[in-house]
């Protein structure tokens, strides 16, 4: 069996949320100083090849429409800012799961998406866009909700250190985001995001790490998860307890920073091959086989209805509540 065996970090950071563009390369200085910090200062042990940075890494949505957002904080994907960490992957032979990006795209005039990057030494290779916005207070879109989307949702890049798949924060809450991408393929999961007090790392509400370990042992597969660790004098007006971690395909936790302690490395060593061989041999507690699809009817309902979302430009947080009560209903039919 060859073993496909090297260490993965988690990112966190501190920083004052921007409020314009222009401040977004000097956040960019500072992640490429963290992943060359990384990869030069573990190089001792298993060399670091796939680093992970929070959601709202570039820009948070700090304003409460999405034409605001547009007019202050949008770029289009990719930009300067990925070349940049283009060039370091390659140089440094690594994997870099960008933080978000607010995304602007001609395709789709108005809208405004949350968006995450994979970048390695090939260059960019996905570009995952949030599905679960947090609403109604992310006025950003949903890909699923914009009539005519045809890309793929859920994409996994097969590279040469393993299966990687995406999602972002919320979406982790919905099982079934997690389930598709491993369907797609992943065999490292990576969670990019900003998990707020109280719903972080610690005991009586830690749904971070709970919902963390459980994605990983139900799916089989490997979590990497870097969580937000600003201050509530950086991100008004929320605290964020950080708590990134690494998680085994079974739920344990490999490593995990500290909650509340502010910007943070959290590195620790998986092994690609280790859980190839368990999915092929593994007969118990073998959920990717076991699953009985056709038992849940839910799926054939539909809840939060797609292609309801046009290019509008004043998306806002009253809007999506009237599109949140409309789901609600459906919810009790």
């Amino acid at each position: 069996m060859n073993t496909l065996r090297y260490s993965v970090a988690a990112c966190q950071i501190d920083l004052p949320n921007p409020t314009g563009r222009g401040e977004i390369a000097e956040r960019v200085t500072q992640m490429i100083e963290m992943v060359r910090t990384t990869v030069e200062g573990y190089s001792p042990f298993l060399p670091v090849k796939l680093l992970v940075f929070p959601e709202f890494a570039h820009a948070a949505p700090v304003y409460p429409t999405a034409a605001e957002l547009r007019r202050h904080l949008t770029v289009p994907v990719p930009n300067e800012h990925t070349e940049r960490y283009a060039e370091v992957a390659s140089e440094l032979d690594v994997y870099i799961q960008t933080g978000t990006f607010l995304e602007e795209d001609p395709a789709w005039p108005g809208s405004v998406f949350n968006t995450t990057c994979l970048i390695g030494p090939e260059g960019l290779l996905t570009k995952y866009r949030k599905v679960n916005p947090w609403i109604p207070l992310e006025v950003n879109v949903s890909p699923h909700d914009l009539e005519g989307y045809q890309e793929e949702l859920f994409p996994v890049a097969h590279t040469p250190i393993g299966n990687l798949g995406v999602a972002i924060c919320y979406d982790w809450l919905f099982p079934e985001v997690l389930r598709q991408i491993t369907a797609n393929g992943a065999e490292i999961l990576i969670r990019v995001s900003a998990y707020m007090h109280p719903w972080g790392a610690t005991a009586p509400m830690d749904w971070w790490t709970v919902v963390n370990r459980c994605r990983a042992l139900e799916n089989i597969a490997y979590v990497v998860g870097a969580n937000q660790a600003a201050s509530l004098s950086n991100y008004p007006p929320f605290s964020w307890p950080g708590g990134s971690m690494i998680v085994d395909f079974e739920g344990r936790i490999l490593a995990q920073a500290d909650p509340g302690a502010g910007a943070q490395i959290v590195v620790a060593p998986i092994d690609v091959s280790a859980l190839r061989h368990e999915r092929k041999v593994r007969e118990g507690h073998h959920m990717l086989a076991h699953l009985r699809t056709e038992a849940y009817p839910v799926y054939r309902k539909t809840h939060f209805a797609p292609g309801q979302q046009t290019n509008e430009q004043d998306l806002n947080v009253e809007k999506m509540r009237v599109i949140i009560n409309a789901a609600k209903r459906r919810c009790e039919t």
